[in-house]
């Protein structure tokens, strides 16, 4: 095995260490913290630890940032592996200078998402994060298996990660509605990033097996890979 190789498995290490045990603690958690609160408003006295909410909610915020970092990791990887073999920076000093910047503007922006906490600010820094995501992941050095997106690992992951943004970014909303609209579509929505993230272990796994093997259709575009 050599460097390209050992350092491609640093994002699905990460993954299966920190990532799925996170997730499995956050729904776990979110459950517990549903059934107390139903508890509650029938009068009951309920057992499940009163602290589960707001572990429910520091683990949830863990989990947002280390879906993003692993994510940019997962993206970083292809594109300086095949920068350095195509010569990149020779060729388009501009573009690498460009993601470069990008990288820490993306990282930054999650950073801001955290401090603020007017409504009008989460949305911008919340938006900037998930533009960084986004422009970084259309780079052609990244496998992203267009011509079968429902079955890739990059859209399930990035849409997972968008989920994630967008969860941190309405946390105080979800206290403060009254009507608990965003409460629901908070349990929907995470509901859904949920059956991606389960998505992404076997598209991965598939992934990690096909990647070095693989040759795209003739005549199709970088940009579909």
């Amino acid at each position: 095995m050599g460097i390209k190789e050992f350092t491609g498995l640093i994002h699905p290490a990460l993954a299966v260490a920190v990532v799925f045990p996170l997730i499995g603690m956050v729904v776990y958690l979110s459950l517990q913290t549903r059934i107390r609160r139903l508890q509650m408003a029938d009068g009951q006295k309920s057992k499940i630890n009163p602290k589960a909410g707001s572990e429910h909610l520091q683990l949830g915020k863990w989990l947002a940032t280390f879906v993003v970092v692993v994510t940019l990791i997962g993206m970083a990887h292809p594109i300086i592996t095949k920068g350095i073999e195509n010569n990149l920076w020779a060729e388009e000093s501009g573009r690498v200078i460009f993601i470069a910047t990008l990288f820490g503007l993306t990282l930054a922006s999650l950073a801001l998402l955290y401090q603020t906490r007017t409504k009008v600010w989460r949305a911008v820094f919340a938006t900037l994060t998930g533009m960084g995501l986004v422009i970084i992941g259309c780079q052609p050095e990244i496998f992203r298996r267009g011509f079968e997106w429902y079955t890739s690992h990059y859209y399930y992951g990035m849409t997972a990660c968008l989920l994630m943004v967008l969860s941190l970014a309405v946390v105080p909303d979800i206290y403060q509605d009254k009507q608990k609209r965003w409460r629901r579509a908070h349990a929907v929505l995470n509901l859904f990033a949920t059956l991606l993230f389960i998505g992404q272990g076997f598209t991965g796994t598939r992934d990690i097996f096909e990647i070095g093997l693989y040759t795209p259709p003739p005549g199709m575009l970088p940009f579909f890979f």
